[in-house]
């Protein structure tokens, strides 16, 4: 993590800045000064991603919304940084380890669940939530826990292993259905191709929150894998790691996480797992 600090060069600046503004010069102008909060005009690069809604989105506005993005625009601000400082960067799942590595973000919270093989190329705050692979269903569906899901048709994204984990664990004859995007499930299961959506549980929740989305779609309540997800840093950033375990910790403790959960997951029911504890890792 990048400290600031104040040069000899910068007080001397500062001084005859002032001398010149006491001795009253027209010339004086705030132009191209812009300091914000503690950070100045710094910035942070934050890595999120921008196409999955109720975590990290892109709206069509340019804002961004999600969990995600309330985890990490917390921890920015525990950081020192003001919300408008904070440069947000779409981080997609295999560029994550490389993004990190090459600097080009702070960190990223971005659904990256903790892994031993990822925990090689880089470290990981938190966790700061515990998924769990499920399906979501149309609101009047008949599938839930418990359910006979062979023959039934399964979406998810292609290069996914939700679906498959399906077909491993409790579903040998399922029916796969691999579609480009989260998007083209949701579709596919609105006009009936396909019966069910399987990936994590936050993201379906993500969805299922949505405006357009709200009152037709259910979360099946299945279990399938436990995804802790973490806050990826570089590989021996100690100061950045702790600084956002202090943060996650705070975020906990003053009802700014359960405020974060419900704004973006309520409306689809989502049945959360407690904020997870530093360093809990559920296997």
């Amino acid at each position: 993590m990048k400290l600031r600090k104040v040069t000899a060069a910068a007080a001397t600046a500062l001084v005859l800045s002032l001398t010149a503004t006491a001795c009253g010069s027209d010339d004086s102008s705030d132009e191209g000064s812009s300091p914000s909060g503690s950070g100045g005009s710094e910035t942070i690069k934050v890595g999120i991603k921008y196409d999955q809604p109720g975590l990290g989105l892109k709206e069509p506005s340019g804002d961004f919304s999600g969990f995600d993005v309330d985890v990490a625009t917390y921890v920015a601000g525990e950081l020192g940084y003001e919300p408008d400082q904070i440069e947000w960067i779409e981080t997609k799942s295999a560029d994550r380890e490389n993004a990190l590595s090459r600097g080009d973000v702070e960190f990223i919270v971005a659904t990256y669940s903790i892994t031993d093989e990822r925990k090689e190329k880089v470290d990981f705050a938190g966790p700061y939530l515990l998924a769990h692979q499920d399906l979501l269903v149309k609101a009047d569906s008949d599938i839930a826990e418990g359910t006979d899901l062979n023959g039934k048709k399964l979406c998810s994204v292609t290069g996914s292993t939700s679906a498959q984990n399906v077909k491993d664990e409790i579903a040998p004859d399922a029916q796969l259905r691999e579609y480009g995007t989260y998007s083209e499930c949701i579709a596919g299961l609105q006009s009936g191709a396909v019966d069910a959506l399987t990936t994590d549980d936050s993201i379906l929740a993500g969805f299922a929150a949505q405006d357009q989305y709200q009152g037709q779609f259910k979360l099946a309540g299945l279990k399938l894998s436990n995804e802790n997800y973490g806050i990826g840093v570089q590989k021996g950033d100690t100061e950045t790691l702790n600084g956002i375990n202090t943060a996650l910790e705070k975020m906990v403790t003053d009802g700014a996480w359960d405020k974060a959960v419900q704004d973006n997951f309520g409306p689809a029911d989502y049945k959360n797992e407690p904020a997870p504890k530093i360093g809990d890792i559920v296997s």
